[in-house]
């Protein structure tokens, strides 16, 4: 894996986190909603978004490092 792809997965996963941070609950309550009445992952948006998924194919863990670093920032700067 190239450094600048590392760079870029872990923004990614960080500015993911951020996001979450910042509108998790009306996330969780749209999600649950679409997932009851089963528009959740229609076949086109899996096609659409195949690409994108092939790069973090691996990356998981460096995904998830920006991610949890960025929720953990919030928590941190409050207290």
């Amino acid at each position: 894996m190239a450094l600048l792809e590392a760079i870029f997965i872990f923004i990614v996963g960080f500015v993911s986190g951020t996001v979450t941070r910042m509108f998790a609950g009306v996330a969780a309550i749209i999600a649950l909603l679409l997932a009851i009445l089963g528009f959740a992952a229609p076949q086109s948006f899996f096609t659409l978004i195949e690409p994108v998924l092939n790069i973090y194919s691996g990356n998981e863990l460096l995904f998830l490092s920006g991610f949890l670093f960025a929720i953990s920032r919030s928590q941190s700067s409050s207290e």
